[in-house]
């Protein structure tokens, strides 16, 4: 190629040779691995800047991001870059390009001009429908799966190009004995968008890689107008998307660069493919590969323990981060706690220390493998009233299926609580808000004359069976109430009421089924409620216990108010990109970061994801790294023993600095 004007860059000056090479090659086919922290931003909207200068019309450029975050801030950098040359380039997320083509070629899809797209609500709606339609007629002991798990198996299925059955199998085995009426809901579910002339998210995935792949001319006019692609973060490229890819660069003009991190894949469980960045060679034999090495987010000794965390792969595309900064270099801090309790201390005054030393909360983060892992820390900020934000879903005593276990325990201490109650009832089948209605008077008409009539410290005490078995409660609800009943009455057996660590593991056991057909992630929502029972339950008695939630829950709700500068809390997951100056990762005992779950599988592919999740985690860290596990996790009497985790044991020692209290 040979310049049309004068360059508007000194490349050279602008880039280090890292970058420089990967913006200015002339590959037909190009990878680029941009380590943490390297300048991929800079190097994408360098290259699309030269691409630019070179005379490439705008027009034929195609940049491929997963988030439209991500798209605009790209799109902003190339604008400022040319000054405002790329107003015809094509730039967003795979979703949203895939929407502009199918709004100009749906037509050779079936679809009508003008289809809609289903967001998150219409489906759930739609399939909430149609689970009325089909399951509505079961036995009312049966307890369907609702709405939202069938639309994420559904999800799983779309983005790895699996068949719903085979995700049934591998991930719901639970469902299967609803295969059969599962299989009638899909069809109807594809049947009825299709005659509403709508997709939804997924679909628009889906019938774009059926555009490329069905219609030839289609496919010839795309690969002759994009003839440059570029794709951000090509490490979570799931099934279709990486399809996608294959077909518009099929062309003899096309050239691709896909630029990504493999030691950063960690999305597997909603699609992504790291194998998509490790094969590249393989769909591309001829393809250049670029190293970008030179991270100028971390201090050299947080890079150090970076490296040799991720060195324990051997699946992976070798690269030696170097660091560009200078400065204060301290070893990142490793405490080994006691127990769970002892770690949130510790970390709470870590962050009190640093706070006044004048360091914004804002630049701090606590970051975990599982939400769970965060609650002994949400306690003890909010104890110590340290401002917190949390970016990882809600706030503990915020969650659904921790409301649902509450509720039972608020209704035994107070059977007037008509909030509790309904919440209770919802978790019946088939028991909606007028049943849940009618079930609360017939419950109250028997229950208030015997509190009347009873010390208020005998309420705990009430007979729930002998009292209500032959209440007269609607058909719906008939097919569980006794069930509900003896729970009751099991949360406060004779000679007083458990402690309230057995009542949360007895009404969890009790909600296993509900919550299995509720909530698509029981597992972790499990994990959620063992470690409440865990921490919260060393309260002796259940009016401790609600006491303690509450005002807990109060103090959550305060801690953040017209707050900005505040402490976050993070899971890794939802932490990659971002970057703190101060980091604690908490709870890395063996178990725990690796999850169990793992360790039992003895999958390779998964341990090796979950040591690609620990390099995210210590890569957010710009200036000081902290390291901490609980020895013991829960009561001194059931505490469950965790050895440090094999992430901490692996590494050199002289890469770390032992702390102890």
């Amino acid at each position: 190629m040979s310049f049309l004007r004068p360059p508007a860059h000194d490349y050279v000056a602008e880039l280090n040779s890292e970058q420089y090479a990967a913006v200015t090659t002339t590959a037909r086919r190009a990878l680029v691995i941009a380590g943490a922290g390297s300048g991929k931003t800079r190097t994408l909207t360098y290259r699309v800047a030269w691409l630019l200068e070179q005379g490439v019309a705008p027009w034929r450029i195609l940049l491929l991001t997963f988030t439209n975050k991500a798209a605009r801030e790209m799109l902003e950098r190339v604008g400022s870059l040319t000054g405002g040359e790329a107003g015809q380039l094509w730039g967003g997320t795979f979703h949203s390009i895939a929407n502009r083509l199918l709004r100009r070629y749906g037509e050779r899809l079936g679809y009508r001009q003008g289809f809609s797209i289903f967001d998150s609500d219409d489906q759930r709606a739609l399939m909430k429908a149609l689970v009325k339609e089909y399951a509505g007629k079961m036995t009312k002991s049966d307890r369907f799966p609702k709405a939202e798990v069938l639309l994420s198996l559904h999800s799983l299925a779309a983005n790895t190009c699996s068949g719903w059955e085979e995700v049934l199998l591998r991930e719901y085995p639970y469902l299967q004995k609803h295969e059969e009426v599962l299989a009638r809901i899909y069809a109807a579910y594809a049947e009825r968008k299709k005659a509403l002339n709508a997709m939804d998210f997924d679909d628009l995935l889906l019938n774009f890689l059926r555009l490329l792949e069905e219609q030839a001319d289609v496919r010839a006019e795309l690969q002759e107008r994009f003839r440059y692609v570029l794709v951000d973060e090509y490490q979570d490229t799931n099934t279709p998307q990486e399809a996608i890819i294959r077909h518009l660069v099929g062309g003899e003009q096309s050239c691709l660069m896909a630029v990504g991190d493999d030691a950063q894949s960690i999305y597997s469980w909603r699609g992504a493919n790291v194998q998509h960045i490790l094969r590249f060679h393989l769909n591309y034999p001829e393809a250049e590969v670029y190293r970008i090495t030179t991270n100028y987010r971390s201090l050299p000794a947080i890079l150090a323990i970076s490296n040799a965390a991720i060195a324990q792969n051997t699946r992976q595309i070798p690269k030696d981060m170097q660091a560009a900064r200078r400065g204060q270099n301290i070893l990142p801090a490793v405490f080994p706690a006691p127990d769970n309790r002892t770690e949130a201390a510790f970390v709470a005054r870590r962050i009190e220390t640093l706070l006044d030393a004048g360091v914004p909360g804002k630049d701090i983060a606590v970051l975990y493998r599982a939400h769970f892992h965060s609650m002994d820390v949400q306690m003890e900020l909010g104890k110590r009233q340290i401002p917190f934000r949390i970016t990882s879903g809600l706030r503990f005593f915020e969650q659904a299926h921790v409301k649902d276990v509450v509720a039972f325990l608020r209704l035994l201490g107070n059977p007037l609580d008509e909030v509790a109650f309904r919440r209770i009832a919802g978790t019946f089948p088939r028991v909606g808000e007028a049943t849940a209605g009618k079930l609360w008077q017939a419950w109250l008409s028997v229950v208030q004359p015997w509190l009347a009539e009873h010390p208020a410290e005998e309420a705990i005490q009430l007979p729930h069976s002998r009292l209500l078995g032959k209440l007269a409660v609607p058909a719906a609800a008939r097919a569980h109430w006794g069930d509900f009943l003896a729970l009751m009455d099991s949360l406060h057996p004779e000679g007083g009421v458990l402690l309230p660590s057995e009542l949360v593991h007895r009404v969890h056991t009790y909600l296993v089924p509900y919550m299995r057909s509720a909530y698509d992630n029981y597992e972790e929502r499990a994990e959620d409620l063992f470690q409440m029972a865990r921490t919260v339950g060393e309260e002796e008695n259940l009016e401790a216990f609600l006491s303690q939630v509450a005002l807990l829950s109060e103090v959550d709700q305060q801690a953040t108010a017209g707050e900005e500068d505040c402490v976050t809390l993070s899971t890794i997951h939802q932490a990659k990109g971002l970057e703190w100056k101060v980091v604690f990762i908490v709870f890395l005992g063996e178990g725990l970061f690796p999850h169990r779950r793992v360790l039992d599988s003895g999958s390779t592919e998964e341990m090796e994801e979950e040591t690609r999740l620990f390099y995210v985690a210590l890569t957010r860290a710009q200036d000081r790294l902290y390291l901490s596990f609980p020895r013991y996790n829960g009561r001194s009497y059931d505490a469950q023993y965790s050895p440090p985790s094999r992430f901490l044991t692996t590494l050199p020692p002289e890469l770390m600095e032992l702390w102890q209290e």
